[in-house]
């Protein structure tokens, strides 16, 4: 599996590239911005972008979803909780100071439990609230994507609307913590970590 990471926007949020190596099909994760530098990274790659997967719908996390799209064809996902957001993005930048274009609606409703094949990876669909209420993890291949539920040595903010500190806690440990320690997580910000590191030093999430 192809995996390319790229900060993008003006928040410099993570956007994810996963490729198949065999197929040459992708996902795109959180295409927060900069749709040019996404579409030249899957260029030098060779690969044929069929899924653009939104982890929730915070302006910063999906900006381009339009623009990617447009010039993609791919299949657009959200878990439907955070789906409304997508019509609302000019005005949730323009709280920031910032500009977004509204998202297109959604091709597919992502729910806890499903699966998106991209290729001969398979990424499982889990549903970690709390950030916002839709939010959802990735699983494939010893690899989570988790947008802005757990960062290295921290955890996603709760007080943005439909954010919940107790809900957060309770995805993290029931969600990602069950899974192997050795899993690497790609978070929506900062640096890569790991299951186990998390497990053992963050601060917020209570496991010693």
């Amino acid at each position: 599996m192809i995996i390319r990471a790229m900060p993008v926007g003006p928040l410099q949020a993570n956007c994810y590239i996963l490729g198949c190596e065999e197929t040459r099909h992708a996902a795109v994760i959180d295409p927060g911005g900069d749709v040019d530098q996404i579409l030249l990274a899957l260029a030098r790659d060779r690969l044929t972008l069929k899924a653009i997967i939104n982890t929730h719908g915070h302006f910063d996390h999906v900006s381009a979803n339009k623009a990617l799209k447009k010039a993609t064809g791919a299949e657009l996902m959200i878990h439907p909780q955070d789906a409304p957001m997508l019509a609302q993005l000019s005005g949730a930048a323009a709280m920031w100071g910032m500009r977004s274009e509204d998202s297109p609606e959604p091709d597919r409703l992502l729910e806890d439990g499903d699966t998106v094949t991209v290729g001969h990876i398979v990424f499982k669909v889990l549903h970690t609230p709390g950030h916002t209420p839709g939010g959802i993890s990735l699983y494939t291949d010893n690899a989570v994507f988790v947008g802005d539920t757990l960062f290295a040595g921290s955890i996603g903010r709760t007080d943005f609307p439909g954010g919940d500190f107790d809900t957060l806690i309770r995805s993290i440990h029931t969600k990602l913590f069950t899974l192997p320690e050795d899993v690497a997580v790609y978070a929506g910000h900062m640096e890569a970590t790991t299951i186990g590191r998390e497990k053992r030093y963050n601060p917020f999430c209570g496991i010693r």
